[in-house]
């Protein structure tokens, strides 16, 4: 009865501890509230548990200043009219957490779905725009320059948002399945292509160097072949004037002592048989060893060295 009559008496008190708790609210990490009074932007509130005037003072929206990303699938047509699929990732954040800067998150778009909606078709428009410009064979290799020109086209934008974005990854380019067709015969076709061409080149480089090398071996063998001659030369001129010194020291000596010089053709006629036995390796050589033919050959060499003789006078 005491608490119920304390209570009638005392409602107020419950009254204004009521109003006083829920002026009391808590703000997450990675969130910023934006506090609003009839509707009118009043502040902002940073992580932890804070207080609002109550029944005046409202806590419009949370805003998070966390990442955020969304995949992307859309098509775009190049300048050949080739239709081309992408898949990408793109990867965004508030700009930062100043108040001014919260004010645009808060109050740009009606919902976070506005938002996504408007940032999605300003991407996919700005990566159309620029495919268009570009050939089917150029696309693939071209991701970089993609990004770093919907990054440079969408920063000022994103900005009056209150947005920026971090990272666009495009993590496939497919083309229609004809066209794949087409673009792997051609890359096949150039791989054959080169392949001739360097089986050509090697082709080439080994005929021209077995060339260079049979060259070389003839050249050398001609050389070898001259030196050859001129050495055999040099020995059968050196023989003969050993030959003609050594029978003409014969011939005096043998005039001296009153001997017959045909002696001496008899030796040479003796050492020339002797010589075609030891070194004729089987070879046949008809001579007749009968004594007139000896005698018919001693003729025909005076005769020759007389007429030698003769001449030299």
């Amino acid at each position: 009865m005491d608490f119920a009559n304390f209570m009638a008496h005392n409602w107020w008190i419950i009254f204004i501890i009521v109003i006083f708790f829920s002026g009391l609210f808590t703000i997450n990490q990675g969130y910023i509230g934006v506090i609003t009074m009839f509707g009118k932007y009043q502040r902002i509130a940073t992580p932890g548990l804070r207080f609002k005037i109550p029944l005046i003072e409202q806590v419009y929206k949370k805003v998070s200043i966390q990442n955020r990303s969304v995949e992307l699938e859309f098509q775009a047509v190049t300048a050949d009219q080739a239709n081309v699929y992408f898949k990408s990732m793109l990867l965004y954040s508030v700009q930062n957490a100043d108040e001014e800067t919260i004010k645009k998150v808060a109050f740009k778009f009606f919902a976070d779905k506005d938002l996504m909606q408007a940032l999605i078709r300003t991407i996919e428009g700005n990566i159309r725009s620029f495919v268009a410009t570009k050939k089917q064979a150029e696309i693939l290799g071209l991701r970089k320059e993609i990004v770093e020109y919907v990054k440079f086209e969408i920063d000022h934008t994103l900005e009056t948002w209150g947005y920026h974005l971090q990272d666009l990854q495009i993590n496939d380019i497919t083309f229609d399945k004809m066209i794949l067709d087409s673009m792997s015969k051609v890359v096949a076709s150039n791989n054959l292509k080169a392949a001739a061409e360097n089986e050509g080149q090697a082709l080439l480089i080994t005929k021209t160097k077995s060339a260079e090398a049979e060259g070389n071996a003839i050249k050398i063998s001609a050389e070898a072949e001259k030196e050859a001659a001129r050495l055999r030369g040099q020995g059968v001129a050196l023989f003969r004037q050993e030959v003609a010194k050594g029978m003409t020291e014969a011939a005096e000596q043998m005039k001296q002592a009153n001997l017959d010089t045909n002696v001496i053709l008899f030796s040479m006629w003796t050492e020339a048989i002797k010589n075609f036995a030891e070194y004729g390796k089987g070879n046949v050589i008809f001579l007749d060893g009968s004594p007139d033919g000896m005698e018919g050959t001693m003729k025909q060499i005076q005769a020759l060295m007389v007429k030698q003789a003769g001449a030299g006078k």
